[in-house]
């Protein structure tokens, strides 16, 4: 290996190291609350609903404000915004625990949606940039690895400090780990190398993106971001609710403990990674989305068993399927890869803002077989979004006269 080779290869080690940390700051900023949502209906008398709010908020800011914050990175540059938007998230997510109102925590979590567009809707263009084709799909699922132990994190942390405090205390400790792990994300970030700054006029943003959505293989993937992350949300968003109610009756710190199963999705987008880098990431795209549905069907029935092994195989098909889809963005975007990226989280979140929100009506209404249903009705989207992506691709392959993914 010469000397150039090794210093990209520790250029490239540096940038996955880096937004692995990155991956664990947003991830347990933006899903603190999660975990705390029984414990803040009973704070503020509020509805599951109302309280989910301090979730679906956070990430529908988030997909407002991400395009903005990508057209913002092209001018300035992607480092620039990715480390001042980590440390205004971090600086919120410290306040947060100090709300005096239900209101006041909404408005808290949707600022910090706000702060957070600008690390994950920056940070995938950034990849794009700065690592090889070949190594992309390995660099994103070492990424997204670190989304889920970030959400694991962002779960588990506040879960156990109820235990022996209140919710303002959970999510303090939160909040000091999740500022924590912002100085290792700005200590390892490395420069960039591959940016070229673009003029960031609204002309040339409108006209980016209009670039990026007339792609039929984009488009798809941008619902299904939207269709896959509404029901994954959904289902955590619920999930302890139904524990703690009968017939299971978990205490509310023992409820939390199921996000451990967040496991599963670092397990997993690590693997679909590697296999989308060797296979092709239509195959694993669709087997990611057929372990999801066999999974939320293994949870309808009402045993603590059945459940935990239902919410497992969804979670590790979700995170498959997000890692293979995010990683397919990356490559095919042709011109701005921001733009294309910052598309792809705004589908993303705002899936988790409107379909998380709107599953607390079918959860209230039909308990959880209403909003499994729900889900279900997302997955055919997502099969039939699956099915165009395939017939585009192999449209695209003959055109080109590539074969494969």
């Amino acid at each position: 290996m010469t000397t150039t080779q090794t210093r990209d290869a520790q250029h490239e080690r540096r940038i996955t190291t880096a937004l692995f940390a990155a991956g664990l700051t947003t991830f347990a900023s933006m899903y603190s609350a999660q975990a705390l949502l029984p414990s803040i209906s009973a704070a503020f008398g509020a509805t599951p609903a109302h309280a989910a709010l301090a979730v679906s908020l956070t990430t529908g800011f988030l997909a407002l404000a991400s395009v903005p914050a990508s057209a913002l990175s092209s001018r300035i540059g992607r480092t620039k915004v990715m480390i001042g938007s980590a440390v205004a998230a971090a600086g919120i997510g410290l306040l947060l625990p100090l709300s005096p109102s239900l209101g006041v925590l909404l408005a808290g979590r949707a600022l910090q949606g706000i702060a957070l567009a600008g690390v994950l809707a920056v940070a995938m263009a950034y990849l794009g940039e700065e690592i090889g084709g070949a190594g992309v799909g390995a660099a994103m699922g070492t990424y997204v690895a670190g989304t889920t132990v970030g959400g694991l994190a962002g779960r588990l942390i506040p879960a156990f400090t109820l235990t022996l405090a209140s919710w303002r205390w959970a999510e303090a400790v939160a909040a000091v780990a999740a500022a924590a792990c912002t100085v290792w994300f700005i200590r390892g970030l490395p420069p960039s190398r591959g940016f070229v700054a673009r003029p960031a006029g609204i002309r040339t943003v409108l006209g980016d993106l209009a670039k990026q959505l007339r792609h039929r293989g984009l488009f798809a993937l941008f619902g299904l971001a939207f269709v896959l992350m509404g029901g994954f949300v959904s289902i955590y968003n619920y999930l302890g609710y139904r524990l703690i109610g009968a017939p299971f009756g978990l205490p509310e710190a023992l409820a939390g403990l199921v996000f451990v199963l967040y496991l599963a999705g670092t397990a997993a987008s690590a693997v679909a990674g590697r296999l989308a880098d060797r296979i092709g990431r239509q195959q694993v795209l669709a087997a990611s989305v057929g372990l999801m549905a066999i999974g939320l069907a293994v949870t309808v029935p009402d045993h603590l068993g059945t459940v935990i092994l239902g919410v497992l195989l969804y979670t590790a098909g979700f995170f498959g399927a997000h890692t293979a889809a995010s990683t397919w963005v990356s490559v095919i975007a042709e011109g701005n890869r921001g733009a294309a990226s910052s598309l792809y989280l705004f589908a993303y979140y705002l899936g988790s803002a409107l379909v998380g929100g709107a599953a607390g009506i079918a959860y209230a209404r039909g308990g959880w077989l209403g909003l499994a249903g729900g889900i279900g009705i997302l997955l055919i989207l997502a099969g039939m979004l699956v099915w165009a992506l395939a017939i585009h691709s192999s449209g695209s392959a003959r055109h080109s006269g590539v074969v494969g993914a």
